[in-house]
């Protein structure tokens, strides 16, 4: 497949008063610095993650394995799967939605630095856990507060604590029917707390509209949290005088998916979109809604400094290639891309 003219185009912004304003400058990406990792048979990368050594990336895909790439001579390994009674005649390699509550579908991805423990939110199995050498991970929560999970969709761990912060993205709809909670208006997403100490889960939030991604600060003060379906990011103070509150962090003009922090604790938040069907980030609003220049035609990703300021934008420029990123991992300058339905993981170095 033909690959796109990638741009990454650096944007500076400041607010003032309620309105983002900006000046921008842009840098080019050519394209033989992106490539694709192609998958064997199945597809959906939709988390990207690397172990407490830099080794990876691992992936989740779509037929309820996690898989590890183990470079271009071995290719994708399988290291784990998340459920406990999965059949492999029906489950491997399968992209059929329908299988998932039987094979599993993992996808939010996440090493404890400390401890090398995989956790992992699967749609249909909660969070789970499995330790460094991978097999069957163990369930580690499967309720909070009384109420099941029924969508565990994206995690986070506190480096200092280990404590994992994740989202259960509908206590109603299921991910093989997530267009019913979004078309519906569902308000049953939950933020919520596991303490591996105690093995307590809290709800942070509820109420919430499609909680998709979440990641911490790179001091555990806060972390980000993406609402889907209104298209925002919050900011949920987890110390500090603001402690158990939440602010609006930005609003967007795309439906966010999977927020990751980069080393210097910046934000990369993956635009997972149907393009033209949501309005562009080109309309100027006075309400604090992110801008884009007119000349970033297809934002994909989006990526924010701490105080918000948007830093940098990833342009697909239409191509098919990027028309469903789901998360954008920073790793040793490269830039690996997830996707909740291409059968490969893209690079873009």
């Amino acid at each position: 497949m033909k690959t796109p003219f990638l741009l990454i185009f650096l944007i500076l912004t400041s607010f003032f008063g309620p309105s983002l304003k900006l000046t921008s400058a842009s840098s080019f990406v050519y394209p033989d610095s992106y490539n694709q990792i192609k998958l064997s048979k199945v597809s959906g990368p939709e988390s990207i993650a690397f172990d407490c050594h830099g080794k990876g990336p691992y992936i989740s895909v779509s037929d309820g394995r996690i898989l590890n790439w183990e470079g271009p001579n071995l290719g994708w390994k399988e290291f784990a799967v998340t459920s406990p009674n999965r059949p492999r005649s029906v489950c491997d390699g399968s992209t059929n939605p329908e299988t998932e509550p039987t094979c599993g579908r993992p996808l939010g991805l996440k090493f404890d630095r400390t401890s090398c423990n995989l956790y992992i939110a699967d749609a249909y199995f909660g969070l789970l856990m499995v330790g460094p050498i991978g097999g069957v991970a163990q369930q580690v929560a499967t309720s909070a507060e009384g109420t099941p999970l029924v969508f565990a969709n994206a995690l986070d761990i506190d480096t200092q604590t280990g404590v994992v912060y994740f989202t259960d993205s509908s206590t109603l709809f299921q991910r093989r029917v997530w267009l019913y909670s979004v078309l519906s208006g569902d308000r049953t997403g939950r933020l919520i707390q596991y303490d591996p100490r105690t093995k307590k889960t809290t709800v942070l939030l509820r109420g919430l509209a499609f909680p998709d991604g979440v990641a911490l600060s790179n001091d555990n003060s806060f972390l980000l949290l993406a609402e889907s379906t209104t298209m925002k990011i919050f900011r949920f103070w987890l110390r500090g005088p603001k402690a158990q509150t939440s602010e609006l962090f930005a609003q967007l003009g795309r439906s966010p998916d999977n927020i990751k922090r980069n080393q210097n604790g910046e934000f990369w938040i993956a635009l997972n979109t149907g393009r033209a069907v949501l309005k562009s980030l080109v309309h100027i609003k006075h309400n604090g809604e992110v801008l884009m220049p007119s000349w970033i035609r297809d934002p994909v990703a989006v990526k924010f400094d701490g105080d918000g300021n948007v830093v940098e934008a990833l342009d697909g420029h239409g191509g098919s290639s990027l028309e469903s990123v789901s998360e954008v991992e920073e790793h040793d300058g490269s830039l690996w891309i997830g996707s909740a339905v291409k059968p490969f993981v893209g690079v873009l170095h």
